[in-house]
């Protein structure tokens, strides 16, 4: 009977390449987030101003909500996308380095 402890280890004809990099890691705010909820705000802000605006002879209430949404809502993304400029900007002071290993696994060459 044959002894497993003695049994000699398989070796591996792939060769491993490892290289190291140094990386920098930092927190970034989704843009596309704030600048829906900027949009999202904007619709609400032009729905309260139709509401308080009193009854207009020459335009509906349709019309009002249309011209306000128009311009609330482009107010309300362009405050979404600074917001997301300065939490960008305030958390890239807080950006860490770190060192990252790549390790690339070659097959074996025939000859």
């Amino acid at each position: 009977m044959t002894d497993p402890s003695n049994a000699p280890e398989p070796v591996d004809p792939r060769e491993t390449e490892i290289a190291r990099d140094t990386v920098t890691v930092r927190r970034a705010p989704r843009y596309s987030r704030f600048i829906m909820l900027g949009a999202l705000v904007g619709v609400v802000v032009a729905l309260i101003l139709t509401v308080a605006f009193p009854d207009n002879d020459e335009f509906d209430k349709g019309q009002i909500f249309g011209f306000l949404l128009l311009a609330c809502a482009t107010v309300g993304v362009a405050l979404g996308a600074v917001v997301a400029l300065v939490i960008d900007r305030a958390t890239a002071r807080h950006a860490a380095s770190v060192t990252v290993e790549h390790e690339t696994i070659h097959p074996p060459v025939d000859e």
